[in-house]
């Protein structure tokens, strides 16, 4: 097993890496929205206590996903490799539409990944924000992969 954690998406809110490969299998933490290097979420209005006053769920969507693309390309894989995905949502019932037609835009169609999804609505996640996405993928080497490989932002041996 190896550990990776990707230069590109925002760091950890814990003790946990970004992702996990295990063989030819990639499994990612869950990604919010977060800008690296920063506090900003995308689409977040907070009050002076930190409490969510308003939120765009469609940016924070379109941010978890670029999030998510960031850490799957440094740790050797791509957007196409994703199998299943997992998300939690903080409001089903005004956010999943939005939700559902973004995702489509990502996987949906022609030419384009259709990996298995559950959706979970949640009561709150560990910072403010409405969405949390987790994948998993494959990591597919080819002849001329294995001897150039692309190395990830940071391995962490165990």
């Amino acid at each position: 097993m190896t550990e990776l954690m990707s230069s590109r998406a925002p760091e950890p809110v814990g003790a946990y890496p970004h992702a996990k490969r295990v063989g030819n299998l990639l499994f990612l933490s869950g990604i919010g929205p977060r800008r690296r290097g920063s506090k900003e979420i995308p689409g977040v209005e907070l009050d002076a206590d930190g409490n969510i006053i308003a939120y765009d769920i469609e940016a924070q969507c379109r941010s978890c996903f670029q999030n998510t693309r960031a850490v799957l390309e440094d740790a050797g894989s791509s957007w196409d490799n994703i199998v299943d995905v997992l998300v939690f949502l903080t409001n089903m019932k005004d956010d999943f539409q939005t939700y559902n037609r973004i995702y489509a835009e990502h996987f949906a169609g022609e030419g384009r990944p259709n990996p298995t999804r559950t959706t979970i609505e949640i009561v709150s996640l560990p910072t403010p924000i409405a969405v949390e996405v987790k994948v998993i993928a494959t990591i597919e080497e080819s002849a001329s992969q294995k001897t150039a490989t692309r190395t990830p932002s940071v391995i962490v041996p165990e």
